[in-house]
């Protein structure tokens, strides 16, 4: 166990994953999710040799960040088609682009660490499978594409 002299109990855990929100910056605020994935940033690599390198090799330097699609599942609700609006805002060339804020919470609610999507906009929306054999709940998932990720404390 890990101490911390900021913690009044003296102990720091790591957090709990399974409590979050998501705020799309319109009407869409606070909305509760079942599963987000692909939170990926990664820098592209770029290899090159010096002309007076005497190493047969390449150095490797850093180039463009690239960003990952964001995939997020929550269950279906009845006269619920936001994501299915946002999606058809798309016309050649143009979408209606928002910010997009994922908030880790703790027990009480409050945000402790969270990931501002810049730019977002939906690439893809899927709506459940259907069969009359199952009793799951019916899930929809939505791919947002961003721009830019900044990741803070929680706020």
């Amino acid at each position: 166990m890990a101490t911390d002299s900021n913690n009044a109990a003296g102990a720091t855990w790591p957090m709990p994953k399974f409590r979050f929100e998501v705020d799309f910056g319109t009407e869409l605020k606070g909305i509760i999710f079942q599963e987000i994935s692909g939170m990926d940033v990664e820098a592209q690599i770029i290899e090159y040799r010096k002309t007076d390198n005497p190493v047969f090799s390449t150095e490797k330097m850093p180039g463009i960040t690239k960003h990952g699609n964001i995939t997020m599942k929550k269950g279906m609700f009845a006269n619920d088609n936001n994501f299915w609006d946002w999606y058809q805002q798309i016309t050649m060339n143009s979408i209606q682009r928002r910010t997009v804020v994922i908030r880790l919470l703790d027990e009480q609610g409050n945000a402790t660490m969270q990931w501002q999507l810049d730019n977002a906009w939906p690439t893809k929306t899927s709506s459940t499978d259907l069969g009359s054999e199952g009793n799951e709940v019916a899930v929809e998932s939505l791919e947002v594409a961003y721009e830019t990720l900044v990741i803070t404390a929680g706020k």
